[in-house]
């Protein structure tokens, strides 16, 4: 920001709040999520291009905590204002928390190798 002759940093007065927020905070860490522990269980190589790319889908919620407090400290378009910050961190660890759930359920865990050969 100080190339741009602004302060360096800034609180943004930007109001996010809400349960529309929130929910689509949940939404996009649940995704974030589904697709990284996706990703690494089937395609390790994919995991860094997929994520950019919902990342990129998904500009206006970044669905990452340090991501969040850095949005609160610009006053630029997507600033947050400091005030709504726990509301989207505590959204963003529910979504992270039920799409460790979700992946979990959907696609439990495969048995080592020593168990497979112990149950044959």
């Amino acid at each position: 920001m100080a190339m741009f002759g602004q302060a360096v940093s800034s609180y943004s007065h930007h109001e996010r709040s809400g349960g529309a927020r929130g929910l689509s905070e949940f939404v996009a860490t649940l995704g974030l999520i589904a697709i990284i522990r996706g990703c690494a269980r089937h395609r390790e190589t994919v995991v860094a291009p997929v994520v950019a790319a919902y990342i990129a889908a998904a500009y206006w919620s970044f669905a990452n905590p340090a991501v969040t407090l850095g949005r609160a400290l610009t006053d630029s378009n997507s600033g947050i204002r400091p005030s709504d910050v726990p509301g989207f961190i505590v959204a963003q660890a529910v979504g992270a928390l039920a799409a460790t759930v979700l992946i979990r359920w959907l696609a439990p865990p495969a048995p080592a190798a020593e168990d497979w050969l112990a149950a044959h």
